[in-house]
């Protein structure tokens, strides 16, 4: 029992360890975005390290404040004292304050700590709004019951590059282009579904040196001869975004905490940005 919680708590220590590095890598005005402006010394990245731990422990804000004070080993990754850590309020503020903008770097170097081969594949899921703002839904006049999130995969380790969350269920051939096009740098082939055919993207995809791997819908021969020049290997890795959805939500769960629309967005990019630390750590 003892050598099990030596090794949970050498688990937590090495998340923590990560974190920290990433998030002291972050802009200038990222760290802004964070940091309590009331100026008391709290830097932003520690507040990214607290909320990220909070989504790796599935904890309440002051349960992650009460744990982390108990740690010899965080305290002196964050370079606290007990006595020093901030309010739970202070750190819900934190999470509030950050736009998805300081998530999305986040997001951006924790995809790095996992190996990438350049070949991705993207497809979309769905997060249940549980307490979803009353104000908001009647503002918008119905009931919103979901978000739609499009996660862009790299399938060498299944590391998260990129996401893209709505709560109006759009298009996925208009969804997927703007996903893939601003990480086009990063990619060199791209794996869909059918939901994403359309000769327009797979256009923009070639145009921008990614080889598209879209299975036509079959309306006439010339579709056949279309789908067997695609990669069946390559095609085949399609299958990792399906194991990053289901993996995602059988450890963070399929429903996200926060009431508001533009909160649970962020909630939902902090989570891909732990699941890609957590994979990190266990390899």
């Amino acid at each position: 029992m003892k050598r099990e919680s030596n090794v949970m708590h050498n688990t937590l220590f090495r998340f923590v360890k990560q974190v920290a590095s990433l998030a002291q890598k972050l802009t200038d005005a990222a760290l802004m975005e964070l940091s309590d402006p009331a100026g008391n010394g709290f830097a932003g990245w520690k507040h990214a390290v607290l909320l990220y731990l909070r989504e790796h422990m599935s904890a309440e804000y002051e349960e992650i404040i009460d744990w982390a004070e108990e740690m010899e080993r965080v305290r002196a990754v964050l370079n606290l004292q007990r006595g020093e850590f901030p309010a739970p309020s202070t750190l819900c503020k934190a999470f509030k304050r950050a736009s998805i903008t300081v998530w999305r770097q986040l997001l951006r170097r924790s995809a790095e700590l996992l190996d990438q081969n350049g070949h991705a594949a993207i497809d979309a899921t769905y997060f249940d709004r549980q307490q979803a703002s009353s104000h908001y839904l009647r503002r918008i006049d119905r009931s919103v019951k979901t978000i739609q999130t499009t996660f862009l995969v790299d399938t060498a380790e299944g590391a998260i590059l990129d996401l893209h969350c709505s709560t109006k269920w759009p298009d996925e051939t208009k969804i997927g282009p703007k996903v893939a096009l601003r990480n086009a740098g990063d990619l060199r082939s791209l794996a869909a579904d059918k939901g994403y055919d359309d000769m327009s993207f797979r256009e923009e995809l070639r145009n921008a040196g990614i080889c598209p791997l879209i299975k036509h819908r079959v309306f006439a021969p010339y579709d056949h001869a279309h789908n067997a020049r695609i990669d069946d290997e390559l095609y085949g890795q399609r299958s990792q975004t399906e194991s990053v959805n289901s993996s995602i939500k059988r450890s963070h769960g399929s429903a996200v905490r926060a009431r508001d629309w533009f909160r649970q967005f962020r909630e939902i990019t902090l989570i891909a940005g732990v699941y890609n630390v957590e994979q990190a750590i266990e390899r």
